[in-house]
């Protein structure tokens, strides 16, 4: 039985980013469907230049770097000998390696929002 620790937190995280990617992509589809309506698909342009969208972007890069990496640390976990024992190590590796791509580019992301350029 789970307690709150990294484990799983992990799995929680695993299978919201995961539904999350999968949200954006069923999303995706409908939008790229609207480009046999060039009329339609150009008045709903307006909706990718919003701050609120910029925002959600940040968010979605965010899922897609964290399930990746969390996949990533399952892998060693599952596949390497020392992975089970060092899980919570590879955890806080996994977290800290996470920040250090997630903090630049979100901030790259949302500096035309912030900065308006």
């Amino acid at each position: 039985m789970y307690r709150g620790r990294e484990g799983m937190w992990s799995w929680i995280l695993h299978r919201v980013t995961g539904l999350g990617i999968l949200l954006f992509l069923a999303i995706h589809i409908v939008d790229i469907y609207l480009l046999g309506w060039p009329d339609v698909f150009n008045k709903l342009l307006f909706l990718y230049r919003h701050p609120v969208f910029r925002v959600a972007e940040v968010f979605l890069v965010a899922a897609v770097l964290y399930h990746a990496l969390n996949g990533i640390r399952i892998l060693l976990v599952d596949f390497w000998v020392e992975g089970t024992r060092l899980h919570r190590q590879i955890f806080w590796a996994q977290v800290v390696l996470f920040l250090l791509i997630w903090i630049p580019t979100s901030l790259l992301m949302l500096s035309p929002v912030v900065f308006g350029r």
